[in-house]
């Protein structure tokens, strides 16, 4: 059945087509996805009221879709600011500084620990984790915070999601799509993870280095928002706080404060908590000790104190949020945001926008094995517009399918580069909205570093969709 694209799905791409330049030429893109909006709600629905309220709807929508997100970031930010300030970091992050002595031991030993982490938990969960314990450790010898927010970001958003090894979501989705077992996707995924991480981390940490060299390179620091640097000491009142804690305390604390989170990780091993539930469990851990720190430094005031550091916390995450709520609003009008708000618009047989995009072009090419793996590495980076990386894997198994039947080979190969290309792309490595967790962790522009992102990501699919097509 050929699937008929309709106004609505090239206007969605006009649009993506227009926001991609404008994030290239580095132009605020909030009025475009406004526009974007604007434009899809008034041929979904015909009226102006109807466009108009679907502006303030999709933001609310985009909202409970990251609320989680915001709420994690806000707490592990408020944490770390009673954490600098009585300078239990200090005695906290002692132990790291002697194997990350350089950036470049930084750099590499932050991505690795990620990577190993997000295979078990996923990255969401262990961006906490990893951010509030190693990030000023990197900080200290040098790394520029959007540099550990690359390496966090790939290792985990990109080669740790996209392979999924241990917990094996993304393998699954792809494997019964394909009609085919899950150990042949995994083994097959595994020369084009090797090939797209490693390409990928290289030419990141080539460039870094190139652009700090030649004093190109761009912090992309959030204004006044750096809840992991000593830089954020200074607005406080208390700064003086580390003088209200004995050095016995500190070093209680700067014990018990890893301990708590390894045991938030034994935890999720024995209870199989993933995604969401490992994410609450890691907050709620981070609140506790938060809530138990401020009340032993600043005694009579605590309470008025926890409450001033959870506000600060907020600021922070609705800062950097606040950016990306509009262009999250606009891409997840690709997916099932559409259907929540304009209702069935599209045609019966369609998958949403963004998967209709994906099988349009599917059925536009002539399939041979070059064809083949080119195609499947494009629909799977269109589906992952949307920001999630999971919703267009399926599409990408079922074309796999559909490929590998027509040249006779390679359905596996083919299945994997598709979730390879998908979960890169909208998992959390070129999507801004995708990759805030390592961003707001990191206290950088999540625009900033989608930018320097994109071009290892670029690069990377191109050689690993080469390395495929001798696969087949």
């Amino acid at each position: 059945m050929t699937l008929e694209l309709t106004a609505l799905h090239w206007v969605y791409l006009s649009f993506i087509l227009f926001i991609i330049g404008f994030m290239i030429m580095r132009r605020d893109t909030t009025l475009i996805c406004i526009a974007g909006i604007l434009g899809i709600g008034l041929l979904a629905t015909t009226s102006i009221e109807g466009s108009v309220s679907g502006i303030f709807d999709s933001f609310i929508y985009a909202i409970k879709e990251l609320i989680s997100t915001i709420l994690i970031i806000s707490i592990i930010v408020a944490l770390s600011r009673i954490l600098i300030r009585t300078g239990i970091n200090e005695i906290m992050i002692s132990p790291f500084t002697r194997f990350l002595r350089t950036p470049s031991l930084a750099f590499w030993g932050i991505g690795i620990i990620m990577m190993i982490v997000s295979w078990f938990f996923w990255p969401s969960p262990a961006v906490a984790l990893i951010g509030a314990v190693l990030l000023p450790v990197a900080a200290r010898v040098g790394l520029p915070a959007l540099g550990a927010a690359v390496a966090m970001n790939l290792f985990g958003h990109g080669i740790a999601l996209s392979s999924d090894f241990i917990i094996q979501g993304a393998p699954k989705l792809t494997a019964d799509a394909a009609g085919i077992a899950v150990s042949e996707v995994m083994t097959a995924s595994i020369p084009l993870v090797i090939v797209m991480g490693g390409v990928t981390t290289i030419a990141a940490y080539w460039m870094m280095k190139r652009d700090q060299r030649l004093g190109r390179w761009r912090d992309g620091l959030v204004e006044d928002t750096r809840p992991l640097t000593d830089a954020a000491s200074s607005a406080s009142d208390d700064d003086n706080a580390a003088d209200h804690l004995p050095l016995a305390t500190k070093r209680l604390f700067a014990l018990l404060i890893p301990i708590l989170f390894a045991a938030d990780v034994a935890l999720m091993f024995r209870l199989n908590l993933q995604g969401g539930e490992a994410t609450a469990l890691i907050g709620g851990t981070a609140i506790i000790i938060m809530l138990l720190v401020t009340m032993l430094t600043h005694r009579g005031r605590g309470l008025e104190r926890a409450t001033a550091y959870l506000i600060e916390g907020f600021l922070f995450g609705f800062r950097v949020f606040g950016p990306v709520i509009p262009i999250a609003a606009f891409f997840y009008l690709g997916d099932a945001g559409f259907f929540s708000l304009f209702g069935e618009q599209l045609p019966p047989s369609s998958g949403g926008i963004v998967n209709d995009l994906g099988v349009g072009l599917a059925h536009a090419v002539p399939v041979n094995d070059v064809v083949s793996a080119i195609t499947l590495t494009v629909v799977g980076a269109i589906t992952g517009l949307d920001g999630s990386g999971f919703s267009g894997i399926s599409l990408a198994g079922s074309i796999a399918q559909l490929f590998g039947h027509a040249i006779g080979s390679g359905i596996d190969t083919l299945t994997a580069l598709g979730q390879v290309a998908a979960i890169w792309v909208g998992g959390g490595t070129i999507i801004p909205w995708a990759l805030i967790p390592a961003a707001a962790i990191c206290g950088v522009s999540p625009f900033e570093l989608a930018r320097r992102n994109l071009k290892p990501v670029i690069i990377g699919l191109a050689v690993t969709t080469i390395v495929a097509i001798f696969l087949i």
